[in-house]
């Protein structure tokens, strides 16, 4: 009972709830916002059959406008509509269950928004304030707000960019950063209805020539090439022309795609001038000067680059420079890096180089000198003349010939020294005999007489010629001998006649010394008449190996040159300062020996007795009556040296006299042997020395 109750009050309940919604449940289907013009239909349909009326803004509308579909549905249709079309439409549905229902839905007919004549490009110069209108029209009442890069621009009027109150965008002190698009958007106002224009915003600016450097510096040459560059700003993007000084060649001339960068290949003196970079646009037009200096190396041109000229002669060389800036000329002398004057003997005369009375010291290199801030420049001239005298001679006689030795080479005359020529004669009445040597070979004269008096002098030689000769040297040359052997510490040395200068000798001096090291010299003075020399104290000494000696004819103080013989000794006396103890035992055994026999003999040829008469009687069985033991004969105990007379000339040779008044005979210098020993003549008046 209690379940039947409960299910049936369910049920009552949910039919009452069904007819409550349906009567209440009806739409109106239309689109809220309408453009002015445009057709719009306005439907109220229920869920249950009923009676549908319409009202506008609480007014009935009209049967006439009002198309009913069926009972559920009904409609109101505006073909153009209006800004009066607008407003609150109700529909009233009262259902057929005795229940009635409304509902309401706002119409909003709009005219816009529209731009009009709004501009959609601008210009702008850089630098001004630049005004951009939007245009706007609309009903009802429309709201604009500016855009960029959808951002929306305030309108704030402190700021660079702002929206002014009629809706107009202003851009103050316009940059190159403010070109762009702008978007103008426009909506009616409490609705969502929007429009956008966009507005393109071009800032120009006028052209500007900006320059790395006013002036370029560049030196010609074939190899040179320069760049000029021209830096051109502008909007829009300006156009470049050049313009140039005339050119031998303008083919040289190459610029880059947009002609801001110019380049000249090869540059000559011609290119020198102003460079006129020109940028131009629709706003201005604007240029800039490049001032190209174009410099030339310096340049020497000398008429002749070698010059041969006697001594004493003059000799000029041109010298012409050019360039730019125009070169100073100076001449160098390299020798001795002095630059050369404007006045005297050597000078510079309207740019050549002038020597007067050419000298062997003039001779060398000389550079002919361009200097300017574009460089330097130079060439060499070479002078060449004979050369100069030699000086710091000095001559050395030799067996049959003359040394000439030289401390420093003669002034060469600017070209190297070839040659020496080498002259001699034996009287100033005599034409000169001369040799050429290398400048290279030892500088002698080997084809002379031995022991003979010559006037020498020497002269440089290069390829211009022989230069000035030397001071004259009188020199006499010597002998050619071999070392002479001294056999039993004595020799003699052959003479022959020789010019006794007409002044008498006065004596000989004889000079001898040990060959070795450190020994000094002995010396003696021997009367004109010394006919031998004695070695046996002079220069004799055991051990030594050979001995050197001098001898010289003085006359009035004047001495001649010396002759000089170099010996070795040969079988050497014993002296007994230098007997050793075996050497004398052996020489008392021997006179022990020797006094035996003579006192053997004795006995034997007085008394008949003694070894000697023993052996006399065992052998020959006889006595024997005497015994000579010593042959007779000369004996000589002292080696000596036999001298022939040595007569010298004054400053050369000393004449000398016998005792017999006769004429002495010329040392020589000629070769010659050891003669063999001679022995001592009774009856002449020997003259010895002993040394």
């Amino acid at each position: 009972m209690k379940q039947s109750a409960l299910i049936l009050r369910t049920a009552l309940l949910l039919l009452l709830l069904m007819y409550s919604t349906d009567a209440r449940t009806h739409s109106i289907n239309m689109n809220p916002d309408v453009l002015v013009g445009e057709e719009v239909t306005v439907l109220c349909t229920a869920v249950a059959g009923g009676e549908i009326t319409w009202s506008k803004d609480g007014k009935k509308i009209s049967d006439e406008k009002v198309s009913k579909i069926n009972e559920t549905s009904s409609k109101i249709i505006i073909k153009k509509a209006t800004m009066q079309d607008a407003g609150r439409y109700t529909c009233l549905c009262e259902f057929n269950t005795g229940y009635d229902d409304e509902t309401e839905m706002q119409l909003h007919v709009y005219e816009g928004p529209s731009f009009g004549q709004t501009t959609t490009y601008h210009e702008f110069l850089e630098g001004t304030d630049g005004v951009v209108p939007c245009l706007v029209t609309g009903q009802p009442a429309v709201d604009v707000q500016w855009l960029r890069d959808k951002q929306a621009i305030p309108s704030n009027e402190g700021s660079h960019l702002h929206q002014m109150s009629d809706n107009t965008l202003l851009i103050k002190n316009v940059k190159r950063g403010d070109a762009g698009t702008y978007v103008c958007q426009a909506q009616i106002r409490g609705r969502p209805i929007t429009q956008s224009l966009s507005v393109s915003v071009v800032v120009n600016a006028p052209p500007t020539v900006r320059l790395r450097e006013e002036q370029k510096k560049v030196l010609a040459g074939p190899e040179t090439n320069v760049t000029l560059l021209c830096l051109v700003d502008g909007v829009p993007k300006p156009s470049i022309n050049w313009t140039m000084p005339n050119s031998i060649d303008p083919s040289r001339h190459h610029f880059n795609s947009d002609r801001s960068q110019l380049t000249i290949r090869s540059v000559a003196r011609a290119d020198y001038g102003e460079y006129v970079c020109t940028a131009t646009n629709k706003i201005a037009e604007s240029s800039a000067t490049i001032m190209l200096h174009v410099f030339e190396a310096p340049e020497v041109f000398v008429s002749a680059e070698q010059q041969s000229v006697s001594v004493g002669e003059r000799v000029s060389v041109s010298c012409n420079v050019s360039g730019h800036p125009q070169p100073e000329l100076h001449w160098l002398n390299k020798h001795n890096g002095h630059t050369v004057e404007s006045s005297g003997r050597v000078r510079v005369v309207d740019g050549a180089l002038v020597i007067e009375e050419v000298m062997p010291s003039d001779g060398g290199l000389y550079s002919c000198m361009a200097v300017s801030t574009s460089g330097n420049a130079s060439r060499d001239v070479a002078i060449h003349t004979q050369p100069g005298p030699p000086h710091y001679l000095s001559v050395s006689p030799g067996p049959s010939s003359v040394l000439f030795s030289l401390k420093t080479l003669p002034i060469s005359g600017g070209t190297p020294i070839t040659h020496f020529v080498l002259q001699w004669r034996q009287s100033a009445a005599e034409q000169w005999k001369e040799a050429m040597v290398p400048a290279s070979d030892t500088l002698a004269i080997t084809t002379l007489r031995q022991c003979t008096l010559y006037t020498v002098r020497l002269a440089a030689m290069n390829a211009v010629g022989v230069g000035q000769f030397s001071d004259t040297n009188n020199v006499s040359t010597l002998a050619i001998r071999d070392e002479i052997k001294a056999e039993h510490n004595s020799f003699s040395i052959p003479v022959k006649q020789s010019d006794d200068g007409g002044s008498p000798l006065q004596h000989f001096t004889v000079r001898c010394r040990l060959d070795k090291e450190g020994a000094e010299w002995k010396e003696i003075q021997l009367s004109p008449t010394t006919d031998f020399i004695s070695l046996k104290e002079l220069c004799f000494e055991s051990g030594s190996t050979g001995d050197q000696l001098e001898v010289r004819a003085v006359s009035d103080n004047v001495s001649s040159l010396a002759t000089t013989f170099n010996f070795t000794i040969g079988d050497q006396p014993v002296s007994s300062r230098s007997m050793t103890i075996g050497t004398m035992i052996v020489v008392v055994m021997v006179i022990f020996l020797v006094m035996f026999l003579v006192i053997d003999v004795t006995c034997c040829y007085r008394y008949h007795c003694g070894l000697l008469m023993f052996i006399a009687v065992k052998f020959f069985g006889y006595k024997v009556q005497g015994l000579k033991l010593l042959d007779e004969g000369e004996r000589t105990t002292n080696a000596q040296v036999k001298l022939i007379r040595i007569s010298t000339l004054r400053s050369s040779t000393a004449g000398v006299q016998t005792k017999e008044g006769g004429q002495l005979t010329e040392v020589t210098c000629d070769k010659a042997s050891l003669t063999k020993h001679e022995k001592i003549q009774p009856d002449r008046d020997l003259h010895h020395a002993n040394v």
